[in-house]
């Protein structure tokens, strides 16, 4: 396991070095981020399209660790209010945590996701479904999630070629996008995530899946 490991993080770390300089690159070509000063626009990883929000964070407190200047008092505070969640008994301690540095439009849409996973298990209690239908339904349920966030992924370097390339060939369905449009693909997402791992309950008499007998 340990030199399936060593093998999977080098090959992952070849592959993606290319992958993440292709994202600069096209960033960069469009130029999302404004300088701060003496005009012009630049991109790349910090950009807005590129934020980055966790390594910024390691860098921030590797800056501020070295150069003396570290805020120990919000340490130690962000250190105590997670020992709180912990023995409040929260469920997600680190998602509340993670949440206060990332941007706005992904906390949105990991609150949303949880708001989606609350209404799926409402509704798996409101049936009555055994362990072994809901292993069935987390298990559906994971799987979609998993092939939307890699979906997602995939179609940002398919459009990557043409942002290196300056050709914008979403600016006529996306140059003025109406918030009711927005509001209707997230709600038909979130619909899909919830009846379709419902309908793949299966029966109460079939047998659990691995994930229910642990």
């Amino acid at each position: 396991m340990q030199i399936g490991d060593i093998i999977g993080v080098v090959l992952a770390g070849a592959v993606m070095f290319f992958v993440l300089n292709f994202l600069n690159e096209a960033d960069i070509a469009q130029g999302n981020m404004p300088v701060a000063q003496g005009g012009g626009y630049i991109g790349g990883f910090g950009s807005k399209n590129l934020a980055a929000p966790q390594a910024g964070l390691m860098a921030m407190l590797s800056q501020g660790i070295v150069g003396g200047q570290m805020t120990w008092p919000l340490i130690i505070f962000g250190m105590l209010m997670g020992l709180a969640f912990i023995l409040m008994g929260v469920k997600s301690p680190m998602l509340v945590s993670v949440g206060m540095y990332l941007p706005l439009e992904t906390t949105f849409a990991i609150f949303i996701g949880g708001i989606t996973k609350g209404i799926v298990d409402m509704v798996a209690k409101k049936r009555k479904l055994n362990e072994a239908q809901r292993a069935r339904v987390d298990n559906v349920g994971v799987l979609l999630a998993a092939g939307l966030i890699a979906g997602e992924a995939l179609t940002g370097l398919a459009f990557a070629p043409f942002k290196i390339a300056n050709m914008n060939i979403t600016q006529s369905l996306y140059s003025n996008p109406s918030i009711v449009m927005g509001f209707t693909i997230i709600i038909l997402v979130a619909l899909g995530l919830i009846f379709i791992p419902i309908r793949n309950a299966g029966r109460a008499d079939e047998p659990a899946p691995p994930s229910a007998n642990f």
